[in-house]
């Protein structure tokens, strides 16, 4: 496979797995919700790379949709690059705006968005699907590296937005497209499909609604003579009228009294069936309502089709309806008293689609570039269309994630009287928890009592760290030292934000009998230090790690 190259690739081709993990700080006065909590809707404001890395411990492989709508890298946006990387090059990148006359804007950019990239595949489900919106300025670049993060097994598909109906006139040719590209997780990722207009089942018979699909494969490519199993004749009885009373008439048995119909390709020679004798027979013949049905061509001739009751239709690679076009964005900031606060919003109709076709009714979608709101607005008018579930997680490093993401989001759910849109006036409902990303989790700081980790967070990065799974809070007992249950272990810590009872508390004989009655799991007991033999601990079941030296592993 061909990879793309670039200054300071080697240099954060791992730097994901440098980044501290951080706390989740809950903010109750910018939640719209009784009960600030991690597995409620979440807007989380920080620096999105330090955010997913928070993020892991609770949600790592638990995601099903991830929507972003990162820089498109024109020259003209003023993003900067942020990543304390350790490097007298990329050090020198931190802060500035990337402009036009930037020479490394695309390795800038290609370094930002490498190890968010890998981040966002770890939180993603092994069924899971992230699209991208991008534009010209860098969509094969990041088609190959992309490629190269999820494999290029798991390219799904470009798809081509028209975002503007008139198009950029100032171009030599008016650019009227965007692109979202499209991967999954694994090969075995298959897409929901769209459901089809009210008017696309034209025919009615006892059984419902169907359209027609010719059962004659018009490919001159394929008939009589290389199919010769699928061409034979049909007949028809034009007297024995279909019970919708158009012009359709049944299937017969007999020859007798009836029309033959052989199939022929689109230049007239003998072609080939779509089904082959048995299905047509079974299908039509033995009494039941038929799904095979004839139908009086217009130049006198009768052609077979196929009854097709099938209500939804595979999404087509080009998006060209009025609701996905960016100005349908902004339409909808204004309806929400927002539009002078944010420029170019996605469309929700645009971000709704991704979730419909990638999504079930109580998984999660994620956005890491949260920007105005619009993919968890996008969530609550898909949860309002078919009575779903789903939650939202977005990340937002800008100063506006209150003002304007959540403040979308408040208006959203609470509904604003002004607005037009009847789901807008009334609220689409739901709640959401605000988080601000908090202080580095930093084991060492243990020695020194400095920026101690509250019991929670930490809790949550030495279970996850440990086991690799995913982390519940409300499985945690403080009183009991009970942080969690593995697939292996059951996970006990020993802590407290305060040096005195640091430098005091051990693991005893009488806190390890306290753990309770011995299961079949081992335990993996996290404390300062023990006063126990590796014999004792045997006979107790229990690994022990020492904070704050040792994070243990339980893959080793």
């Amino acid at each position: 496979m061909a990879t793309l190259d670039f200054k300071g690739k080697a240099l954060v081709q791992n730097y994901h797995l440098s980044v501290k993990y951080h706390e989740l700080v809950p903010k109750k006065d910018k939640s719209l919700t009784d009960k600030v909590r991690l597995d409620d809707n979440l807007i989380i404001h920080g620096d999105n790379l330090k955010a997913l890395k928070a993020l892991l411990p609770t949600y790592a492989g638990q995601v099903k949709c991830i929507y972003i709508d990162a820089p498109y890298n024109t020259g003209s946006e003023g993003w900067a690059y942020n990543d304390n990387v350790n490097s007298p090059m990329m050090q020198e990148w931190l802060g500035k705006a990337v402009d036009r006359e930037d020479l490394t804007r695309h390795d800038k950019w290609l370094c930002m968005m490498l190890p968010r990239l890998k981040l966002l595949r770890e939180l993603l489900r092994d069924d899971g699907t992230i699209f991208i919106s991008i534009d010209d300025n860098e969509q094969h670049r990041l088609r190959m590296l992309l490629d190269e993060v999820f494999g290029e097994e798991n390219f799904i598909s470009v798809i081509v937005v028209q975002s503007n109906k008139r198009g950029q006139t100032y171009k030599e040719i008016a650019k009227t497209h965007e692109y979202i590209l499209v991967y999954s997780r694994s090969p075995d990722t298959e897409l929901l499909e769209f459901e089809k207009e009210a008017d696309a089942l034209p025919y009615t018979d006892s059984k419902g609604a169907f359209d027609l699909w010719e059962l004659r494969n018009r490919n001159p490519k394929f008939g009589r003579h290389n199919r010769p199993n699928l061409y034979y004749p049909i007949y028809i009885a034009p007297n024995k009228k279909d019970e919708n009373k158009n012009s359709l008439v049944s299937l017969t048995h007999s020859s007798e009294f009836s029309i033959k119909v052989l199939p022929r390709n689109s230049e007239g020679e003998d072609g080939c069936w779509r089904w082959g004798r048995e299905k047509v027979g079974a299908s039509d013949l033995g009494g039941k309502t038929p799904v095979v049905v004839a139908c009086h061509r217009r130049d006198g001739e009768w052609n077979v089709y196929q009854k097709s009751r099938k209500s939804t239709t595979k999404p087509k690679s080009l998006w060209t309806d009025t609701d996905v076009i960016s100005e349908q964005g902004t339409m909808v900031l204004g309806e929400l008293g927002l539009a002078d606060k944010f420029e170019h919003p996605k469309p929700v109709e645009l971000i709704k689609r991704c979730i419909q076709i990638s999504t079930e009714p109580d998984d999660i979608v994620l956005d890491s570039f949260g920007g105005s709101g619009t993919t968890a607005h996008a969530v609550l008018a898909a949860n309002k269309d078919d009575g779903g579930n789903r939650k939202f997680i977005l990340v937002e490093c800008e100063d506006y994630a209150d003002s304007i993401t959540a403040e979308r989001m408040r208006r959203v759910i609470k509904g604003v009287k002004g607005a037009s849109d009847e789901n807008l006036k009334k609220g689409l409902g739901g709640t959401f928890s605000y988080f601000e990303l908090g202080k580095a989790i930093e084991l060492d700081s243990i020695l020194d009592g400095k920026n101690l980790p509250s019991y929670l967070e930490l809790a949550r990065y030495v279970f996850y760290t440990a086991t690799g799974e995913e982390f519940d809070e409300r499985k945690v007992n403080e009183k009991r030292s009970f942080v969690g249950e593995s697939k292996t272990h059951e996970v006990y810590l020993f802590y407290q934000p305060d040096m005195d009872y640091l430098k005091k508390t051990a693991l005893t004989l009488e806190r390890a009998e306290s753990l309770g009655k011995i299961k079949n799991k081992r335990r993996l007991v996290f404390a300062p230090t023990k006063y126990l033999d590796q014999e004792q601990l045997d006979a107790l079941r229990i690994d022990f790690a020492q904070l704050p030296f040792e994070i243990y592993k339980l893959a080793r």
